[in-house]
């Protein structure tokens, strides 16, 4: 059985592999709407009697995903055609982690995948409630609360209603100082936009140790399976889109934490050892940088320098799309320690956020205080505005590259911008050499890369810069994103993407805290991930 979804996890195969193969198998969506206006409400719908499975049972906006969606394209599309709520009244707030259960009054196995989407109010320009029109499959809809939700008979819910929801709502598994904790943590994740996956791992790892120092039950295997769970859902329910770094660092971390959970020790003492262990690896964090620092410097030494020098005026020409504090420390770092006197730096804006501009500003101020004018350095610094990529790239020796994700095939996964400079620094100057610049941690679990969660961001952020530049028109677009589409002939979108993939082909070599990396050594990491993610995640 095949698994649709960006967030899907293949260690589901397992379970699905055991599958009675009388059982005819399906993957379902299961959309929870809330309502977040003082306590948290959740909307059942009642089934009609003209659905083909559990007539007159309370559920979720459940239907199948076809063999061309992801979970998240199906449960959009039920949404709108079962209740008419569309982006306009809704966001999605929460991922589940799927499973799978077989019910053979029905004749079915269902690999569930469950969401959770938030009502927006008439402030976020939703219709709230009132958006909520029912079709033909169901003849009612209520509001529950999550803790009334139970899987019983008694109840009248469709199987596993409570299970589904559980692993949306996580507050019904944690005490209350935990469950805040998480839920706080994962607001701060979904709104920062300005640091990078290293960054944004850390923070998703201070969270954890928040979440950790509030669960105060035993440690026994229910405290170590919701302990596992609150970092599924910081890796998964924060910017999966930068989860990779997040998955990894949670790995090892959840290695090294399991000793600890299941020696015979006083509670008091493990949690003491465990807040311990939290810490350590936040610190240990910190030394990453200065690795790959070192790395980049001997790759230039060893790769670019012996050439270089031999030129009547060595320069080092470099062209980069990232607002990456490791590569802005980097490039200063290399230059430092070589025999290099001219650095040619030319930097790529990027749109709507303008990072182009601090990574300038970052490295100038950087530059100014290391290297006094009195010093045999020069920098030559010059900001590019994306859409010059080729302009850029005139003699440049290395572009280099962030990762937001590498897959197991070498791919990368960077600021949207990062595929046209680089096909145009190829074309343009065919010797350049294309570097990613990144930490290890950033190689995800193997999978294809449609499979990994692609970020839309909201496109307001867009439509703020044309209307703080004071671009006309920009009311008539506006105008046209908000149109009711059942009552116009035209649509209007405004995409803010985010990242893009760049192909392994169209890199040269990896740059990591390790040294340099080439493809092979990037899938064997993979498989790595793939075996631990499978230990501390497949049976939650």
């Amino acid at each position: 059985m095949f698994i649709f979804s960006p967030y899907s996890y293949t260690s589901n195969k397992s379970k699905m592999d055991q599958s009675n193969p009388e059982l005819k198998q399906r993957s379902v969506v299961s959309s929870f709407v809330c309502s977040d206006a003082g306590v948290t409400k959740v909307a059942l719908f009642r089934r009609s009697e003209k659905v083909s499975t559990y007539q007159h049972h309370l559920a979720p906006i459940s239907g199948s995903i076809e063999s061309h969606e992801t979970a998240e394209t199906a449960a959009w599309r039920e949404l709108k055609e079962e209740t008419t709520l569309t982006p306009r009244d809704i966001d999605l707030w929460r991922k589940g982690k799927p499973y799978t259960f077989s019910d053979p009054s029905v004749g079915r196995q269902w690999t569930v995948f469950p969401l959770l989407f938030r009502l927006k109010d008439s402030r976020e320009g939703g219709r709230g409630e009132e958006g909520i029109q029912i079709d033909w499959e169901h003849e009612s809809w209520e509001w529950y609360s999550p803790d009334t939700i139970q899987d019983d008979e008694k109840f009248g819910g469709v199987p596993r209603l409570k299970e589904s929801l559980r692993r949306v709502w996580f507050e019904g598994d944690m005490n209350d100082g935990a469950s805040k904790a998480l839920t706080a943590g994962l607001a701060e994740l979904k709104a920062d936009h300005q640091s990078g996956s290293h960054e944004l791992t850390s923070i998703a790892l201070r969270v954890f140790r928040d979440v950790i120092a509030q669960m105060k039950e035993a440690i026994d295997p229910k405290w170590w399976e919701t302990a596992r769970m609150a970092a599924w859902h910081l890796w998964k329910n924060g910017r999966e889109s930068m989860g990779a770094a997040t998955l990894n660092a949670f790995l090892g971390l959840l290695a090294d934490m399991e000793g600890i959970v299941h020696d015979i020790l006083d509670r008091n003492i493990k949690l003491e050892r465990l807040l311990a262990l939290l810490d350590h690896h936040l610190d240990k964090r910190k030394d990453m940088p200065t690795r790959i620092k070192r790395s980049f410097a001997s790759y230039l030494e060893h790769n670019f320098l012996p050439t270089a020098i031999a030129w009547p005026t060595p320069s080092l020409v470099i062209l980069t799309f990232s607002a990456s504090s490791t590569i802005r420390d980097s490039i200063l770092e290399a230059f430092a320690s070589l025999p290099i006197p001219n650095l040619d730096l030319r930097i790529l804006e990027s749109r709507p956020l303008c990072e182009g501009v601090n990574m300038a500003s970052s490295i100038l101020s950087t530059f100014q205080s290391r290297f006094p004018p009195s010093s045999d350095r020069h920098l030559k610094l010059t900001v590019y505005s994306d859409a010059s990529a080729a302009l850029a790239s005139k003699g440049v020796d290395f572009v280099l590259l962030g990762s937001d994700r590498i897959s197991d095939s070498g791919s990368v996964s960077n600021k949207t911008g990062s595929l046209p400079a680089i096909l145009s620094a190829r074309h343009v100057c065919p010797a350049a050499k294309v570097l990613v610049v990144s930490e290890l941690e950033k190689v995800a679990e193997p999978g294809a890369e449609s499979d990994h969660s692609h970020e839309e961001n909201d496109p307001k952020e867009l439509v703020g810069c044309w209307v703080d530049s004071g671009i006309k028109g920009v009311k008539i677009l506006a105008d046209g994103i908000e149109a009711d589409r059942d009552n116009t002939n035209y649509a209007v979108e405004v995409k803010n993407i985010y990242f893009e993939w760049v192909p392994a082909r169209l890199i040269d070599a990896y740059i990591c805290e390790e040294g340099t990396l080439d493809v092979i050594a990037i899938q064997q990491k993979a498989q790595q991930v793939k075996e631990k993610a499978d230990r501390y995640f497949d049976q939650l």
